[in-house]
């Protein structure tokens, strides 16, 4: 399943997979279950989105200088992608994330969007070595982009407290701060 938000957009928030009874269901990455709920309060609080939720594909959702996308492109199971999968889908990606011309910083949402993002770098010329470690908060800058990593707002991370609203806002806020240095 491919992204979606402003094609003109400086931010790329990666994240791992369409949701099986999410995006999958509603045919829009981070769309119609908890996790793109907590995920668009905390881009909506930031500018990045028009509303605090998102529902399904005709909510009027609007992303602002923002495009959203995932490593994997379709449901894999147990949300736990091979890397043969990963594999296939990241020219995808790659070709998602050519077609933003202003691009500036991605928020990874979870290590597989943070490596997918460190992959990314490299097929686009920029390759950073040692690859930095991922935590939650972390801001690594590239001569090509800004890379801010961000635990993955999924239910096991959401209700166990791993990841709070406020921890999700500042990271948004840091990608806001990023983007207008």
């Amino acid at each position: 399943m491919p992204g979606f938000g402003d094609p003109d957009a400086r931010l790329l928030v990666l994240g791992l997979a369409p949701a099986a009874h999410g995006g999958n269901r509603t045919g829009r990455v981070f769309t119609g279950d908890g996790s793109g709920d907590f995920l668009m309060r905390a881009m909506h609080a930031a500018g990045f989105a028009n509303i605090p939720t998102s529902q399904h594909v005709r909510d009027g959702l609007q992303l602002r200088d923002a495009y959203i996308a995932a490593a994997v492109r379709c449901a894999p199971p147990d949300n736990k992608p091979t890397p043969a999968e990963i594999a296939a889908c990241h020219p995808h990606l790659v070709a998602e994330a050519d077609a933003l011309p202003r691009l500036r910083a991605i928020v990874c949402l979870g290590r597989i969007g943070f490596d997918a993002a460190w992959r990314l770098l490299a097929a686009r010329g920029t390759a950073v070595r040692p690859k930095p470690a991922f935590e939650h908060g972390g801001l690594y800058r590239t001569a090509g982009l800004t890379v801010i990593g961000s635990y993955h707002p999924s239910r096991q991370n959401t209700n166990t407290g791993r990841l709070t609203p406020q921890m999700l806002a500042s990271v948004f806020r840091l990608a806001r701060r990023e983007l207008n240095r």
